[in-house]
């Protein structure tokens, strides 16, 4: 078996940061310009006061999919709506063939909706499950949140109490 180091020239997926709801233009632009891109979307019901309609929702907000190789980055950065690259340790963060591959293989599949979900500033109101600790296992409900933490409301034995829990500590249900 024979090893090869990686070369500039070489292309893997990188995550470009797009501006607000450009996600489908700035995929639709770079594959214009002759790049593989990719932007993720599934298929959601949105309803207005006289209709609805099923529409194509981005995945993941702000984000696109590129294979490009380093000799691309100035090309790339220079797409209308695009914003910069996803810097991971102060490098453009690389994404492996096969995490590509399985975000494709589950929006594949019909029954399956994924749900990416931003826990930092949880919207006040949002249940929540407590993950670890004394409270694993308890539900509640988020008055108030940060970057870093959110304060859960947990109702016990005709009581509220207030616990300021660690993002991590919690998952919306």
């Amino acid at each position: 078996m024979e090893f090869r180091k990686k070369s500039p020239t070489d292309k893997q997926w990188h995550v470009i940061y797009t501006k607000s709801k450009w996600e489908k233009k700035v995929d639709e632009l770079l594959m214009q310009k002759g790049y593989e891109s990719w932007c993720p979307v599934q298929k959601q019901e949105r309803r207005w006061s006289d209709r609805k309609k099923i529409i194509d929702v981005p995945l993941f907000r702000s984000y696109v999919f590129i294979k490009a190789s380093k000799e691309d980055y100035t090309a790339i950065l220079s797409t209308a709506g695009v914003v910069n690259f996803l810097y991971f340790e102060k490098k453009p963060a690389i994404i492996r063939d096969a995490e590509i591959e399985v975000i494709k293989k589950y929006l594949g599949l019909a029954v399956e909706s994924i749900q990416v979900i931003d826990m930092t500033n949880l919207p006040l109101q949002t249940k929540v499950e407590i993950n670890q600790g004394l409270f694993m296992g308890r539900r509640g409900e988020v008055i108030k949140s940060g970057k870093n933490n959110a304060f859960v409301r947990l109702e016990s034995l005709n009581m509220m109490m207030i616990v300021e829990f660690k993002i991590n500590e919690i998952s919306p249900i």
